[in-house]
């Protein structure tokens, strides 16, 4: 087994070890801050009080909320000199969530996605394209400082233009993708079109993530460009991508635990939940200088997954993100999460890649409506054959989120199309 470095072959004890000298490296960093000053003499918490990594616990979360209301620099814990980017969220109202990182901010996280990308099994003769975008969005630039850390050919393509981006990769005979998931059904729907098939093409391995999404969609990104598509998490307040990472066995995500303490805890106490049961995920940054941020509230739902992972690294793993904490709906008093429709969805061949779940509200009843694409060798004008699908699929849904919707069948092509982050709900309750 090749590792990237040292840090990957770390049993328990010594990522324990490193963890608790740098958590407490962290709090005395991020006491230089406004904000993490203020919060830490409130709870009567000094770096000296970290005597376990249990003391952890005893730190105020911090919140999407804290770091709007800080913008835009009320979370910076260094002279302003040693700041060399910023990163913003892409939020379109209210303050945006902003994060300042120093050049050696900007080294750890490139070593981080390097390391993610050589544990399955990238190398410097690869050639790595990038549809992600650029700019104060941390997908494009993370990803990028990365493959070139690793020393791949790196083709910074960007987001869309998608008859571009397959010209390049049988041009330039790409081996390597980063790619939404989202969009790589839409490259995989434009090869189609074109007359081409995924086997066809150089590239071997995708990275993909910055959308939730099921393991049938990842099947189905994998059959339609002929590759291996691996798992990735990361947000901006963390750094971006880099932060969890599958290993070639594909076995969940191993977090890199020498950068970050994960927990996984109840959304509603913030007390832990125990291993395999689903909670929100809090990241707290261990070696971050410009802004350094304690058990940060992600809102994204998981769950550890126990036992070692037979890659031999014992960083903890954590299940691909099943949704939002702030992205359930509630139907008729049922919570639901959009992933759960998808499961259902993509079970079906018939199915296509797009769909959209349309919440609106009749006589002050909320319900719920599923438009999704049918594949065109499944679209016939047969109406008995569609019908008994579109039986077939709203009775999967009842049987998940115990909520009966409403299923509209329609052809490929019919819904918008987006070559970005795809918009899965669209809520017109109250707005009619």
């Amino acid at each position: 087994m090749e590792f990237f470095d040292r840090a990957e072959t770390w049993s328990r004890e010594e990522i324990e070890r490193v963890q608790l000298v740098r958590l407490r490296n962290t709090v005395q960093q991020a006491s230089g801050s406004p904000f993490y000053a203020a919060r830490l003499k409130e709870a009567g918490i000094a770096p000296a009080d970290i005597r376990s990594l249990d003391d952890l616990r005893s730190v105020p979360p911090t919140t999407k909320n804290d770091l709007r209301e800080q913008y835009p620099a009320g979370l910076v814990a260094v002279p302003r000199e040693q700041l060399v980017r910023l990163h913003a969220s892409s939020g379109t109202t209210g303050a945006p969530t902003v994060v300042h990182h120093t050049q050696n901010d900007l080294n750890s996280w490139a070593d981080l996605v390097a390391r993610s990308m050589y544990m399955v099994g990238v190398r410097p003769d690869d050639v790595f394209q990038n549809t992600s975008g650029y700019g104060l969005f941390t997908g494009g630039l993370g990803i990028h400082y990365g493959a070139e850390r690793l020393g791949c050919h790196t083709i910074p393509a960007g987001p869309g233009n998608t008859k571009r981006q397959i010209k390049f990769i049988r041009d330039f005979q790409t081996t390597v993708l980063h790619i939404i998931p989202s969009y790589a059904l839409y490259l995989g729907a434009a090869l189609e079109e074109e007359g081409l098939s995924g086997a066809e093409l150089p590239c071997r391995v995708a990275l993909i993530g910055a959308e939730p999404h099921t393991e049938e969609i990842r099947q189905r990104i994998e059959q339609m460009l002929g590759l291996k598509a691996y798992n990735s998490y990361g947000l901006s307040e963390m750094n971006g991508p880099g932060v969890a990472f599958e290993c070639t066995h594909q076995t969940g995500m191993h977090v890199w635990e020498d950068a970050f303490i994960p927990e996984i805890v109840n959304p509603d106490t913030l007390e832990p939940v125990a291993d395999g049961e689903v909670g929100e995920l809090v990241m707290t940054t261990l070696c971050r200088q410009g802004m350094p941020i304690l058990r940060y509230r992600t809102r994204d739902l998981t769950r550890f997954l126990s036992g070692e992972c037979a890659c031999g690294r014992m960083h903890r793993r954590i299940d691909r993100i099943l949704g939002r904490a702030d992205d359930m709906m509630i139907i008729k008093g049922v919570n639901i999460y959009p992933m759960q429709i998808e499961q259902v969805l993509m079970g079906f061949p018939e199915v296509g890649e797009n769909y959209v779940i349309e919440l609106v509200s009749e006589d002050f009843i909320d319900q719920l409506t599923v438009k999704v694409e049918i594949r065109d060798g499944y679209f016939v004008e047969d109406m008995r054959v569609l019908t008994g699908l579109q039986k077939a699929i709203v009775r999967q849904l009842r049987d998940e989120i115990l909520v009966t919707p409403r299923v509209d069948l329609v052809q490929t092509g019919s819904l918008p199309k987006s070559e970005g982050k795809a918009v899965r709900v669209i809520d017109r309750r109250g707005k009619e």
